[in-house]
């Protein structure tokens, strides 16, 4: 039987059923569909809820890299690990803000600050707080990912007008363990939980390609799908080559159909999520891009570089949305400036 996703009527227009009681059977009975019929159920869900032919652009900075305490065994900026990352200091206030600037210029809506720490201290929140102010300043909406919360410090970030949190969960609860020790799954719910109770929105996902199953990736969704809230904003990342890390003895890139079959699903079980391509896009073809956003994924980080990874370059995503006749404000701040030079 070909499983149906619901969706009630309600004065004539479509109204999706979203659902917090997924099972792992359900999301594997989806994944499993014919591709024509699996896509098909995701872009009518889609087209009930986003705009199908625009995609959300962000950008991402890295403000404190490095030295963090956790041993999460993807990241390059462990201090368990030898990367050969340099550890820095929490950035200027003023050298964020021009970075934002130039992003909002260069075409993104969101400016997302990362911190390498494993909990903030209060006084380094309290800086963050005031670069969250100075960037909505900017007109673009705000994220920051600093790890552990407690409450007192997520109502401080709500109370500076912070957009989103990001905090992932990384992958399913049964694989959680085989990547990370120094910080539980439950410690991340909690984060997540408390930056609800903040009225901050969520930004939380995962990561696929460092040797979990495909099971666990639908697992890792229907964890997500069945938090008491959906979050606002779901990345998928694929793993990036980092050297020296504990994920290189099990890393093993997605089949790219596998991939669009996992935004899919994500789609259909998050149907008012925006789902978003993150990091490893640099290892994405065009034409994967264009299924996946077929599929259902909405966002994209754009700029060259991801807190210390690399990503396709803002022209090379300007001129593939163009070719598929994907609105964004990359496409339109492309055009300012081509309208612009065409008039000196």
């Amino acid at each position: 039987m070909t499983p149906v996703h619901r969706a009630d009527q309600t004065e004539g227009n479509p109204k999706e059923h979203v659902r917090h009681d997924w099972t792992r059977s359900e999301a594997e009975a989806f994944y499993e569909l014919p591709f024509a019929d699996l896509t098909f159920q995701a872009q009518s869900i889609h087209r009930r809820n986003f705009d199908p032919n625009h995609v959300e652009t962000a950008s991402l900075l890295s403000i404190k890299t490095g030295g963090c305490p956790e041993d999460c065994g993807y990241c390059s900026q462990s201090a368990h690990y030898d990367t050969g990352l340099k550890a820095t200091r929490l950035l200027d206030q003023a050298d964020v803000v021009a970075t934002a600037q130039r992003a909002r210029d260069a075409g993104a809506t969101r400016f997302c600050m990362a911190a390498a720490w494993r909990n903030p201290k209060n006084r380094d929140l309290d800086q963050v707080c005031e670069m969250v102010s100075a960037v909505k300043a900017l007109g673009m909406e705000t994220c920051v990912t600093l790890g552990m919360l407690t409450p007192a410090q997520a109502a401080r970030l709500g109370d500076a007008g912070l957009d989103f949190y990001n905090h992932n969960v990384d992958t399913s609860p049964e694989f959680y363990d085989k990547i990370i020790s120094t910080r539980t799954l439950q410690d991340r719910i909690e984060t997540l939980a408390q930056v609800r109770d903040a009225g901050i929105k969520v930004c939380c996902g995962g990561i696929v390609g460092m040797g979990e199953r495909v099971e666990d990736r639908l697992g890792m969704l229907v964890l997500l799908a069945n938090l008491p809230s959906h979050p606002e904003s779901v990345p998928i990342n694929l793993w990036n080559e980092v050297k020296g890390v504990l994920v290189n003895d099990t890393a093993e890139r997605p089949d790219p159909i596998a991939l669009a079959r996992l935004i899919a699903v994500a789609r259909i079980m998050m149907p008012q999520s925006v789902v978003r391509l993150s990091a490893g896009r640099q290892y994405m073809t065009d034409e994967l891009q264009a299924l996946c956003f077929l599929a259902g994924a909405n966002s994209i980080f754009i700029g060259d570089v991801l807190l210390t990874t690399k990503n396709p370059q803002r022209e090379r995503d300007a001129g593939l949305l163009d070719r598929l006749g994907i609105k964004s404000r990359l496409n339109q701040s492309k055009s300012t400036r081509s309208q612009r030079q065409a008039r000196v």
